[in-house]
């Protein structure tokens, strides 16, 4: 494995992260510091703790715990992607496909949490 940007999570979260800004545009103003950059803030989390636990990958608890941060900040993600959805921001259909890229992101962490040796992981 060459880089981080080989890891499928990192392409996925990186996705999703980027899929999150371009609705984001479209909330009110009055959500600029609350609902907008909490939301930004944890999609772009959990691409960015990727990166950092790929650089520790050669101590396996470091590598876990920062996937583990990875994977909290993805669960945050999926809560304000609801609050966006109850306050009328986002569609049905936008919720269900940025929700299902957001499980998809947890099982690709989840898989690399258990099997840190598959990463480089010693």
């Amino acid at each position: 494995m060459g880089s981080y940007k080989d890891l499928l999570l990192y392409q996925k979260s990186f996705t999703l992260a980027m899929e999150i800004f371009a609705i984001t545009k479209q909330f009110p103003k009055e959500e600029t510091y609350s609902l907008t950059d909490q939301i930004r803030r944890s999609a772009r989390s959990v691409n960015i703790c990727t990166i950092e636990a790929y650089r520790k990958r050669r101590y396996p608890n470091h590598f876990i715990s920062k996937l583990i941060d990875a994977d909290m900040e993805n669960s945050e993600t999926q809560g304000w992607l609801e609050f966006s959805l109850a306050c009328g921001y986002i569609s049905e259909q936008d919720f269900t496909r940025l929700n299902d890229q957001s499980n998809e992101v947890g099982k690709l962490l989840h898989f690399m949490i258990n099997n840190p040796e598959k990463f480089g992981a010693v």
